[in-house]
């Protein structure tokens, strides 16, 4: 049962990876679209694409925490004793994003607009490398088992943190900008259009020496979460691969018809790859899923409730974002 747990687990934070993560994307190239008259329509664009959905996506995020506290409590304390000041950041990021964006909007000042515009892309920046940053410790070793706390700085300013926060941010950009993409054809704005695809091109191919350079950072500094990658987990990496060139290829090739799935099934592929990774550990080398798991009362009741909550809300977020595809939301008119 615990087997269950862990995979629903997995499920809620590639979820978040790729749903969060387009949206914290889209604060990036807010943040990078430059002055009032220049950055303005892009922004109008951000704000259509991310207005209606953005918020339903934090679910995902709540789902993973409860899910942690609740099956595997020992680990949850380890995590969050010794990386609550990542975890603290993105929390309070999450609360300026979500409030500045809103707050943009309503005031009519150009100066109130430029500084809560400000917050809003400098904290969808900051969150998901604070949120990778805490993946890249766990992967890493850096937080100790039992519900112990490790050293609050060190534990995720190293080098695998700072390339799960680094990467956070890039695929983030990445996986934006081809909604972007999608939702500026969709709306029949060529001049938006061409635009993104451009910084899509462009965050592919960081995106690609990122990772080509993670490779060397996991071989030195997280043993057992690279052997892992180029052993189980080796098929679901080159799957990433495969999908992520092929996106870029549609891209290249000014076609919109599969991009988008394919940039996030390279994005979900590579989330598993590392999740099969750590097979069959929490935390690498210290903390298995059968040795952290609660109770078998507890982790029964939580399945059924993950079940039910699976039944109510899938549909609905379904159905949201069905009706922002085919521009049926009021935002949208």
């Amino acid at each position: 049962m615990s087997s269950l747990i862990a995979i629903a687990l997995m499920i809620g934070i590639v979820a978040y990876a790729m749903l969060g993560g387009a949206d914290f994307g889209a604060g990036f190239w807010d943040l990078v679209a430059g002055g009032t008259r220049a950055g303005a329509r892009p922004r109008e664009l951000i704000d259509r694409s991310i207005g209606p959905v953005w918020e339903a996506n934090h679910v995902w995020l709540i789902f993973s925490f409860v899910v942690l506290w609740t099956a595997f409590p020992q680990v949850y304390a380890s995590i969050t004793l010794t990386l609550f000041v990542p975890l603290s950041i993105a929390a309070f990021g999450i609360v300026l994003r979500g409030s500045s964006f809103a707050f943009r909007k309503a005031v009519l000042r150009t100066r109130d607009q430029r500084t809560f515009g400000a917050v809003f892309a400098a904290s969808s920046v900051l969150v998901p490398y604070c949120l990778g940053a805490v993946i890249g410790s766990i992967a890493s070793g850096h937080v100790p088992p039992g519900g112990r706390a490790d050293d609050p700085f060190a534990s995720w300013m190293n080098p695998v943190s700072i390339l799960g926060g680094v990467l956070a941010v890039i695929v983030a950009a990445y996986l934006a900008a081809v909604n972007l993409i999608c939702d500026a054809h969709r709306l029949g704005d060529d001049e938006m259009t061409e635009y993104f695809r451009k910084r899509a091109i462009g965050a592919a191919v960081v995106a690609g020496i990122a990772f080509t350079a993670g490779i060397f950072v996991l071989w030195e500094y997280a043993t057992y979460l690279f052997d892992g990658l180029t052993s189980r987990a080796l098929p679901l990496m080159i799957l990433s691969g495969l999908c992520g060139v092929a996106s870029l290829v549609l891209i290249i090739r000014r076609d919109n018809r599969f991009p988008q799935w394919l940039s996030y099934a390279a994005v979900g592929a590579a989330m598993v790859a590392f999740g099969v990774a750590q097979t069959p550990y929490l935390l690498p080398e210290s903390v298995t899923v059968t040795d952290a798991a609660a109770p078998s009362g507890t982790l029964g009741a939580l399945l059924v409730a993950t079940i039910a909550a699976g039944l109510l809300v899938l549909p609905s977020l379904g159905l949201l974002y069905v009706l922002d595809r085919r521009n049926l939301l009021p935002e949208e008119g």
